[in-house]
């Protein structure tokens, strides 16, 4: 009998393979891991990219804000006429709700003409219309998670003949990067992706005057 367990401790057969049982899941969840990494980092480049692309849509079309196209107009002060407009006179920020209505609210300490917004234009920088918009670049991306502002930051100046020239910024908020192989074996929910943001000057904004 104790030859017997003695030969049965020494066995080797079938190691191989309780080797592999217990190893493969480790190496299967580090394969998928960089797979669905690799997935998140493509999501983030992509999202850099709908944000740039957003920033252009909105410098060459109509702004959002189409209170925006009051500003700049002859001061209260007709001496200031021809001077610049200082930073912060006017702050348009424009987002959509879950359903993908716009809507604008005026920045702190600053006033703003006219909050009505233009959801054609929205909608424009969003999908881009005949050409490629903020969706076509990150197809996960909502409405409600696009952010674009319209800011007077010194630049431009009163009775400028084409309207002001805001600094336009458009921004990426509260989207989750988006998890496979992740979520289902190890039960990891999506994550926020940090905000981001691109900025240009709209000195060449389509803007319809009154």
């Amino acid at each position: 009998m104790v030859t017997a367990w003695r030969q049965f401790g020494f066995e080797q057969t079938g190691a191989t393979m309780v080797e592999m049982a217990i190893a493969m899941p480790l190496l299967l969840t580090l394969l998928l891991g960089f797979v669905d990494f690799g997935y998140a980092f493509y999501q983030w480049n992509a999202a850099n990219k709908a944000v740039q692309m957003g920033a252009r849509l909105a410098q060459i079309s109509s702004p959002v804000a189409s209170g925006l196209s009051k500003e700049a107009k002859t001061p209260a002060d007709t001496l200031l006429v021809g001077t610049a407009v200082p930073a912060g006179t006017y702050d348009y920020i424009c987002t959509a709700t879950a359903a993908g209505v716009a809507s604008c609210v005026c920045g702190t300490g600053s006033t703003c003409q006219d909050l009505t917004p233009d959801q054609t234009a929205f909608d424009f920088i969003y999908d881009g219309g005949s050409r490629a918009g903020m969706h076509d670049l990150l197809p996960t991306l909502e409405k409600s998670e696009v952010r674009i502002e319209y800011a007077a930051t010194g630049l431009g100046y009163w009775t400028r003949p084409n309207g002001p020239v805001p600094t336009i910024t458009v921004s990426i908020t509260n989207h989750p990067f988006q998890f496979f192989f992740l979520g289902g074996l190890l039960g990891f929910g999506n994550i926020t992706m940090p905000s981001m943001l691109s900025t240009v000057t709209g000195e060449d904004l389509k803007s319809t005057s009154p």
